[in-house]
């Protein structure tokens, strides 16, 4: 089964976040029946670890990751680097108490598997959140380094993704199988947030616009509904700009506030998200006033097109922050 959704770059996935959303409440659910029970459908620690193949990928590894960030050990027999690596990832699944699970996955009987990560040489190690697949290193890396990419993952799982990890009893049976977490009841705003990406995929950008403030406007706070209004928007500006004229204009009035939030948004439209949030820092050293204010306020509109957790948001932010004090 082939890995979906490998780019976590670029305009967000809303079918993603919607996807996050449920599966967050799905985990708590689980985990608090887990509690509540005295820890039925909880996990033994040797289940924290795990041999996976191309067979078991689909239920092992995507299956898992809407509860639990997966991280994959690519490796091999023969690979000393790997012999170093794997015992060091291994001891801290079990250290990490459910947090994350590793998946560990020899390339020499799994070679499809290692094709489609666009493994390049091992030991290599990716994660798949929610669906998604990132790489996090490839080759040998000290616990430090590990210990600080495991943390940053499981940051993200949690405060992006809602997953709140596997619970863990030393005393379950090993391999002894979990009871599915009960179904999700649909949430007051799930019709509207449907029809907003129905609206979206039908090209209806300003019927999806709408429906996303409606929904703002009885639940500000709703993560999916932010997110689906900033991308709506983007598109919407963009929708009508000839690429070429706006380009061209960026090009010859590098000072020019709205001709280098136009380019911007189609910089961003286009996948490339630093050139975009480069562009607009530049301007905001150059511009002032009102000018610089609304450069500013596109490049947070940006923000939150591309997600905080993001690291080019992070570093966009502390560029920022140079450039205006």
């Amino acid at each position: 089964m082939q890995p979906r959704n490998m780019s976590m770059s670029g305009v967000v996935d809303l079918a993603a976040v919607k996807q996050a959303q449920e599966a967050k409440a799905k985990a708590e659910q689980a985990r608090a029946e887990a509690a509540r029970t005295g820890g039925a459908g909880a996990v033994s620690p040797a289940d924290l670890v795990i041999d996976v193949d191309e067979a078991g990928f689909e239920s092992d590894v995507l299956q898992r990751s809407t509860e639990v960030p997966v991280v994959i050990d690519f490796w091999a027999e023969w690979c000393e680097p790997c012999k170093q690596l794997s015992p060091v990832l291994e001891r801290l699944a079990v250290e990490y108490n459910g947090r994350f699970l590793l998946a560990k996955i020899d390339v020499d009987a799994n070679q499809m598997l290692m094709q489609q990560f666009g493994v390049q040489g091992i030991p290599a190690v990716f994660a798949v959140v929610a669906g998604q697949a990132l790489p996090l290193f490839q080759g040998a890396a000290g616990e430090q380094q590990i210990r600080q990419t495991l943390d940053q993952l499981v940051q993200v799982g949690e405060e992006r993704f809602g997953l709140t990890g596997l619970v863990v009893d030393p005393e379950a049976e090993p391999g002894a199988e979990r009871p599915a977490a009960p179904e999700r009841p649909a949430g007051p705003h799930d019709a509207a947030l449907d029809a907003a990406v129905q609206a979206m995929d039908a090209g209806d950008l300003g019927g999806a616009v709408q429906a996303y403030k409606n929904v703002l406007a009885e639940e500000p706070g709703n993560t999916e509904a932010k997110l689906g209004l900033a991308q709506a928007e983007l598109l919407q500006r963009v929708q009508d700009a000839d690429p070429q004229k706006v380009r061209r204009e960026a090009a010859d009035k590098p000072g020019d506030a709205q001709a280098q939030i136009a380019a911007a948004d189609l910089d961003l439209v286009g996948g490339h998200v630093e050139d975009a949030f480069g562009r607009l820092i530049d301007t905001v050293r150059v511009t002032a006033g009102d000018d610089r204010d609304a450069v500013r306020l596109r490049l947070l509109e940006l923000f939150e097109v591309v997600g905080a957790d993001d690291p080019r948001v992070a570093a966009a932010r502390r560029a920022l922050a140079r450039a205006l004090f």
